[in-house]
């Protein structure tokens, strides 16, 4: 099951291009599909998302803060990407 736990600050220009050869399009039925998401906490403007498979493990920097619904109050830093791992090998959020 996917469970959104945040969003990360704007990723570099290199970075996104970095990642569009590793993040395969999403399959059909996607748990998300449909759904939209914000700009900013209460905010009204809505993102322009491309749903991907969830198969990319990576690091994150974040501070330990949760709103209400156990996501991340505030935005995530992509660290780097680990190919080395599985996305089976990651323990589930909050495990």
């Amino acid at each position: 099951m996917l469970r959104y736990t945040g969003r990360t600050t704007p990723l570099a220009r290199a970075v996104t291009r970095s990642l569009e050869g590793v993040l395969p399009p999403a399959a059909g039925g996607h748990p998300w599909t449909g759904r939209t998401f914000s700009a900013g906490w209460g905010g009204r403007d809505v993102l322009d998302v491309t749903l991907v498979g969830p198969q990319l493990v990576v690091e994150v920097d974040v501070d330990v803060a949760h709103d209400a619904a156990a996501r991340w109050r505030h935005p995530v830093r992509l660290h780097r990407t680990r190919p080395d791992l599985s996305a089976e090998l990651v323990p589930l959020f909050g495990a």
